[in-house]
């Protein structure tokens, strides 16, 4: 058993196979949908979601508040390990960190430390399977935390949207209402930047918004070896067409397909592209 033990939350999108084999403890998200509440990625599953979402004529909201999934899992690993280090979801983002604060108050004879990772997605994916696998060759915390946030310190996150308007009416993002209503008619690309989402870019078509991610891309590319996942909500044959366009244009060391789980697709909307990088 490592002395670490490495917990973060759905927003991570972390592929099943990785969590299982580092052993990266997960905080599902929550969704509200009809009186109903659903646990991210366990209760709901993408296509049942993106389904529901087009002909739906309410819509979900989310919630961050899910002291009850930190106190589950501290309780599972209370007297397991040394320590327990959460990443999570930027906290201008989402009210994840103060629902692990909550519940790591509960637990004050456990070694639990909360880093805000200030971005999402597999921008924050990449430095928590770093920071596990580094826990798994029996390092401590300290040393946990800094292969995470060297990580982090040079990863990338561009999300491109169909429409602003999923997140406009999520409150994610903060425009006047004259550039919101500019922004609403092009497909925008998103960032986060400081932890809040940030507009990068307006292209007109989907094509050249495809076009602009790649080149987004390429602007940040050094040396070494590229790791990289395209994101996708509902679109699968759009991201395999950017997946096959990354790997001939960059020939990354690692390229990964994760699709938005509901707590993100609720935000983003259907049709949503987005790559999270980082190069070693």
């Amino acid at each position: 058993m490592p002395r670490v033990a490495v917990v973060t939350d759905s927003s991570a999108l972390i592929p099943p196979e990785t969590i299982r084999q580092y052993g990266i403890e997960i905080a599902p998200l929550h969704l509200l949908w009809d009186g109903k509440i659903y646990r991210d990625g366990i209760d709901m599953q993408p296509d049942e979601f993106f389904k529901r979402l087009r002909k739906s004529p309410t819509l979900p909201t989310t919630s961050g508040a899910i002291q009850s999934e930190y106190v589950r899992i501290f309780e599972a690993l209370r007297g397991r390990v040394e320590s327990i280090v959460v990443f999570l979801l930027s906290q201008d983002l989402s009210a994840a960190y103060n629902s692990a604060m909550v519940a790591r108050d509960l637990f004050p004879e456990v070694d639990i430390e909360l880093v805000d990772t200030r971005t999402s997605l597999m921008a924050m994916g990449f430095a928590v399977r770093a920071a596990a696998k580094s826990a798994l060759q029996g390092t401590g915390k300290q040393a946990v935390i800094k292969v995470a946030r060297d990580i982090l310190a040079k990863a990338h996150l561009f999300v491109q949207l169909d429409t602003l308007e999923w997140l406009r009416r999520g409150g994610r993002i903060n425009m006047s209402a004259a550039m919101m209503a500019k922004w609403l008619k092009v497909k925008p690309i998103m960032t986060i930047k400081d932890g809040k989402a940030s507009p990068v870019a307006r292209p007109l078509t989907r094509a050249r918004a495809m076009n602009r991610l790649i080149e987004l891309v390429r602007e940040r590319l050094t040396d070494t070896p590229l790791h990289i996942c395209v994101h996708h909500a509902d679109a699968a044959e759009e991201a395999e067409m950017l997946k096959k366009r990354i790997i001939q244009a960059f020939h990354p060391a690692e390229i990964l397909t994760r699709p938005f789980t509901p707590i993100i697709g609720a935000h983003t909307g259907p049709g949503t592209l987005g790559v999270a990088f980082h190069n070693d």
